[in-house]
């Protein structure tokens, strides 16, 4: 109907994925860990300290100014972490 069916040969298991992309797929998955951390290090700095900003503001009644200064703040780390990892040695 489609045509002659090829035979498998029998003994020689086929690899689903070449071994080669899988080393592929792991080095840069690694070479991407301190990109990953800086990412989550520049937007946990700025939550974290946008959020105790906020809580000041809301005990001390002084709306918005230590959100800002905590959103600034956080901005500060997270680019200090930033260029850490990027001019590292």
């Amino acid at each position: 109907m489609f045509g002659p069916r090829k035979e498998r040969r029998e003994g020689t298991p086929r690899e689903l994925v070449p071994t080669g992309s899988l080393k592929s797929l792991q080095t840069t998955i690694s070479r991407s860990g301190p990109a990953a951390t800086v990412s989550y290090t520049l937007i946990g700095a700025i939550v974290l300290l946008g959020g105790i900003g906020y809580a000041l503001d809301e005990w001390r009644g002084t709306s918005p100014w230590f959100l800002f200064g905590g959103l600034v703040l956080g901005l500060i780390v997270g680019f200090y972490e930033l260029a850490k990892t990027i001019w590292r040695k």
